[in-house]
């Protein structure tokens, strides 16, 4: 087996039949398997998905376990040479599959690759492009420094606008919407850490990858379309609380050891800050509506 597609779905039948139908209209000569893994859903997703699409492997969780486990329950019993973390709410242009495996068998030392990820109205999703979010750069970030000097490396670590944004380019952190992932790679670095709930892990898995020596690959040449936030706008709450958990997850995994006791305070308070902040925002937000 070439590839095994994995996507994670929770109340988004539509959506997630629309992403189906795209892969199995995509020019691709590799043979593939597509694993579902819904997280309890109640719209009837699996029920849709089994009439229209019987070849697709389907885990049923009693439960919402979330993003890292659900995709680690199908990558256990996958077998393809490579995995690629499908979002359910995307659309997989016909050409992108073939030519991400291409590039893949081309170049050994390759652990992960993603490709473009447009939004629906034809703009880029920065999270397909991204540094690791070192205190400096969600600094500059955080602030709109970033976004003052997009072209500036010192201030840009966060996007890194600074590349050539329609060359194949090393990056160091795709988005759990579309990465492929070399299967060797995942026997060395280990799987998703399901610590991350639903946010991070992304992250988390390319910081893991690079810090073993693979190369992270950003493809603009091949795309897909991200219907961003589909399933995610349910449970704002719990969406906003896990964002931010992401981020102190993350900093106290990789770089709490690395700066001082004074970092790593401005750190915590700045992440405490803005969930409280967002919050507030929410509450006003439900307030209005």
């Amino acid at each position: 087996m070439d590839l095994s597609i994995i996507i994670v779905n929770f109340n988004t039948k539509k959506l997630t039949l629309e992403c189906i139908q795209s892969i199995y209209s995509s020019i691709l000569s590799y043979s593939f398997e597509i694993f579902v893994v819904d997280n309890n859903s109640t719209d009837g997703s699996v029920e849709a998905i089994k009439s229209e699409f019987p070849n697709v492997s389907i885990i049923e969780n009693r439960e919402n376990v979330g993003f890292s486990k659900a995709n680690n329950q199908a990558i256990l019993v996958s077998k393809g040479s490579y995995v690629l973390l499908l979002n359910s709410d995307t659309i997989v242009i016909e050409n992108t599959l073939f030519s991400t495996i291409e590039y893949m068998n081309r170049h050994n030392d390759v652990g992960a690759m993603g490709c473009k990820v447009l939004l629906p109205d034809g703009s880029l999703d920065k999270a397909c492009h991204r540094g690791f979010p070192t205190p400096e750069a969600s600094f500059y970030y955080m602030t709109g420094i970033a976004k003052r000097y997009p072209h500036n490396p010192r201030f840009n670590g966060y996007h890194k606008s600074y590349l050539k944004m329609d060359s194949i380019h090393e990056i160091d952190c795709l988005v759990g919407a579309f990465m492929m992932v070399r299967r060797e790679t995942i026997n060395q670095i280990g799987m998703l850490d399901e610590n991350f709930f639903m946010y991070g892990e992304d992250i988390d898995w390319c910081f893991r990858i690079k810090e073993s020596g693979w190369k992270i690959i950003y493809n603009p040449q091949v795309s897909i379309v991200h219907y961003k936030g589909a399933s995610s706008r349910k449970k704002p709450f719990k969406i906003v609380y896990e964002f931010h958990r992401a981020m102190l997850l993350f900093h106290q995994k990789h770089y709490s050891k690395k700066y001082n006791f004074f970092i790593n305070g401005i750190v915590y308070t700045g992440i405490f800050m803005k969930l409280t902040l967002s919050i507030l925002l929410n509450l006003l937000n439900s307030k209005r509506s």
